[in-house]
């Protein structure tokens, strides 16, 4: 008689529910797959596209708060705010506020070194078995700066450094020489020689979400709105259908909350807003992603054309585009090169993003068996893989060597 195995539920298709639903896979659990949209349609599909595992530097540095008034008054800058969501946005940055002091940050800090170190191995354990078929490229990534001299990015350098995190930093002449095509407006730069990026974040996702599929995975649309339990057993309701599995893990990006909420648990999730916009046929300006650090957007080159992708906006998830964010983009661009053409597709997506900007990864502290994987801020996608990888461990009671207390949900107080 086969043994019967053990049922796992995991909500949302992004990059993060599909790793946690492959790893899972792997370890011969029976998983199903939910998402109210149809899959990679959300920030999986619009986002950078980096595979970015030198990113340990958190934003909660302790000079961003003399920084953040001349970020929103810039109409250039990186930071914008809804504010009609200013009152709900308040108990978010105090206690951002209160991480930034530079303890807290190198908690970040090294606590993100941590899980991004295993980050790209743990992507390509997955690649192993699809046809990525030029998707992804090993070109590395770019950011440069127009700072005259280096003391404003000392900083971040050091921590690296510390970090152990490899970078070379560059002359005007260096970034010439790797991308001659962007104005020569930098005075300086760093460039990540083994970081990756991907030509089409979405047709990746629909290849890792075939290859579950064909080994009898399922997935479901349906927006779930209602948790309940049944002797432990977590119970997913819809209006006609009633799904009862061992286990649940919950990866729905900025949309976690509204399920963590019914669990009782206050995590503090809130959304940074983040946009894009192509330029087609534009892809060949540049060999790699380039990031302007001083502006907060990038530019990578994909198969849709050039995606300028950045900004970070605070307004929560029910609140319309922002034709000013756009229009930043289209203006950020055209800065930096020449020759580009009218924009197409103008993309809102949504990072979900907690206080101390370290992710959620673990069991629920109220549900033995519910667990969490999001929170990831900008790097849900580089840090995909290894997020399912962790809680695929928890969940078969294996060692996953690391600490990871610094993740767990039990760290937020209510």
């Amino acid at each position: 008689m086969e043994e019967k195995k053990i049922r796992i539920g995991v909500i949302g298709a992004g990059i993060q529910g599909v790793c946690n639903a492959l790893f899972l896979q792997k370890k011969g659990f029976k998983v199903t797959l939910f998402d109210r949209d149809e899959p990679g349609n959300s920030a999986s599909y619009g986002n950078a596209g980096h595979f970015s595992p030198y990113s340990s530097v958190p934003l909660n540095r302790p000079d961003v708060i003399t920084d953040v008034p001349a970020m929103l008054l810039s109409s250039r800058g990186p930071l914008a705010l809804k504010w009609n969501y200013v009152y709900k946005m308040i108990p978010w940055f105090l206690r951002f506020l209160l991480n930034c002091s530079e303890r807290k940050m190198m908690h970040t800090a090294k606590n993100m070194h941590q899980i991004l170190d295993l980050s790209l191995s743990a992507f390509d354990e997955l690649f192993e078995a699809i046809d990525l078929n030029g998707l992804v490229e090993n070109k590395g990534v770019l950011y440069v700066w127009n700072d005259k001299n280096l003391k404003s990015r000392e900083l971040e350098i050091k921590i690296r450094e510390k970090l152990g995190v490899k970078q070379q930093i560059l002359t005007p002449k260096d970034i010439h020489d790797l991308e001659p095509n962007i104005k020569p407006f930098y005075h300086g730069g760093v460039y990540y020689d083994y970081a990756r990026h991907t030509r089409n974040p979405k047709k990746i996702l629909l290849k890792l979400l075939d290859n579950f599929m064909k080994n009898d995975g399922k997935f479901l649309k349906l927006n779930v709105q209602e948790l309940n339990f049944d002797d432990d057993k977590p119970v997913i309701r819809s209006d006609v259908q009633r799904f009862v599995f061992d286990k649940l893990v919950i990866a729905c990006g900025a949309f976690s909350k509204r399920l963590t909420d019914k669990l009782h648990e206050n995590i503090p999730l809130d959304t940074e807003r983040g946009y894009h916009v192509h330029f087609k046929d534009c892809d060949h300006l540049i060999s790699r992603p380039v990031v302007y650090l001083n502006r907060g957007f990038g530019m990578t080159p994909m198969e849709q054309g050039l995606r300028v992708v950045g900004t970070v906006e605070f307004g929560g998830l029910d609140n319309p585009l922002s034709k000013s964010r756009i229009k930043n983009l289209i203006i950020n661009a055209k800065d930096m090169l020449d020759g580009l053409p009218e924009h197409e597709d103008e993309w809102l997506g949504f990072r979900p993003s907690l206080p101390d900007l370290l992710p959620v990864l673990g069991p629920s502290k109220n549900y033995k068996n519910v667990f969490y994987s999001f929170g990831h801020n900008h790097l849900g996608w580089t840090l995909g893989a290894i997020s399912g990888k962790i809680i695929s461990k928890m969940i078969a009671n294996e060692s996953t060597n690391l600490n990871l207390s610094a993740y767990s949900s039990s760290r937020f107080r209510t």
